[in-house]
């Protein structure tokens, strides 16, 4: 089966084509990435530039992959979204619990609601409460005097969703799933059993920093905000007077999160900020290092309080994957360890998922993910969503559907 996933990024716009075997092992047929800075802050800042260059980078994959592109997975940002846990309860139980059920909690909780100014991304059963007793695998044959479906959904603005959409319509593409960024990287980067015990993935991207958290093989939460590793490149070139090409060479070969003795005496000459040629401002290693570590503390304190807002602190989750082209900063890992008081590693694609060494690369975890997702993963045994997620049926739609069960 050949998939596609296609990211809109603020620096780099990405396409990878893969061929998905029965073992769940990706080939990848082609993975071709283009510099972009079209968009600012996930805003479109020349519709028709983007359009044609996303039209260039179809037709480039198409040619390396040998495969006709007709639909894609499309990455979104999840800026600006709204979690929102909810549950549904049947009580006074006096029979063994049946799909139907099942059914009469889902049709009794939020599942099927439609907000006009939202789209839904994501919706889906976390677990069940059988008598106060968690579960995560349906519960059809148990006994219980009640029972309670806990659901987890994410919804982003329709405006986020649908000058992204027009592009691609414009293109003649189909998009078969819309994929929550966080999402997407967790994806490509977390092994079964980091997503079982409970891990958190962050990916450092270029002007967003996305967190997805999941437990018990199930995806419990997933955000983003706008700051990101260009923050850093911006800092560096404020805080030392030189231009952007400087602070991102500063930040890319000497910016280290661990200190040492020797940083006071690493001297590093930078152009000056004007950019006239033969002037040179002198600086010391401790210096670039003084300026990275507040953003990247900012970064990580604010993914915390993210984490504590949702109560998610509670869980007590002790595994985090950093990812994202940010994650290649010296000294993160060691540094996110004092923040989460947790096991940190630096996340690639999964070797066993991409064979192709140049593609386990931080970079391309969102893109690689994107390609992965299935949306039948992440649909109940029980109900299976038709179709696009926001195509809700009706009442008459939803009558049919709820008379099978009746």
């Amino acid at each position: 089966m050949i998939k596609v996933g296609l990211n809109i990024g603020n620096s780099k716009i990405s396409c990878v084509v893969g061929e998905i075997k029965e073992n769940k092992i990706i080939k990848l047929l082609s993975c071709k990435s283009y510099s972009s800075n079209i968009l600012k802050k996930n805003i479109i800042t020349n519709f028709e530039e983007l359009s044609n260059d996303i039209k260039v980078l179809i037709s480039e994959s198409e040619k390396q992959s040998q495969t006709k592109i007709n639909s894609i997975n499309l990455n979104l940002s999840t800026i600006d979204s709204v979690s929102k846990y909810y549950e549904s309860e049947i009580n006074n139980l006096d029979h063994q619990i049946t799909e139907l059920d099942i059914k009469k909690a889902i049709n009794n909780s939020e599942y099927f609601n439609i907000d006009n100014n939202y789209y839904e991304i994501f919706n889906s059963i976390n677990g069940y409460v059988l008598d106060n007793n968690l579960v995560f695998n349906t519960p059809v044959g148990n006994y219980a005097d009640k029972m309670k479906i806990l659901f987890y959904k994410i919804l982003i603005p329709y405006k986020n969703l649908k000058s992204f959409k027009n592009i691609i319509d414009r293109l003649n593409v189909s998009i078969d799933s819309y994929v929550p960024s966080p999402l997407a990287s967790a994806l490509a980067t977390l092994s079964d059993d980091e997503k079982k015990i409970g891990t958190i993935c962050i990916d450092l991207g270029h002007s967003n920093t996305s967190i997805a958290i999941f437990e018990n093989s199930k995806f419990i939460y997933g955000d983003s905000f706008l700051v990101g590793s260009h923050n850093i490149t911006n800092d560096l070139a404020r805080g030392v007077s030189t231009t952007l090409e400087s602070a991102e060479r500063l930040k890319t070969l000497y910016s280290s999160l661990v200190s040492s003795p020797s940083d006071e005496f690493e001297i590093i000459e930078i152009p000056i900020i004007s950019g006239e040629e033969n002037k040179y401002n002198q600086i010391n290693k401790l210096k670039i290092n003084s300026i990275i570590k507040p953003r990247v503390e900012e970064t990580l304190e604010i993914i915390w309080q993210k984490i504590k807002q949702n109560n998610l602190h509670k869980k007590q989750i002790k595994n985090v994957v950093l990812t994202g082209g940010g994650s290649q900063l010296e000294g993160i890992s060691q540094y996110a360890e004092l923040i989460f008081s947790s096991n940190v590693r630096i996340g690639n694609p999964k070797g066993e998922i991409v064979s192709e060494k140049i593609f386990q690369n931080p970079s391309f975890a969102d893109v690689i993910g994107c390609c992965l997702y299935d949306q039948k993963e992440f649909s109940s045994d029980i109900i299976e969503k038709k179709g696009k997620k926001q195509k809700k049926p009706g009442f008459k739609g939803f009558f049919n559907w709820l008379d099978q069960y009746i």
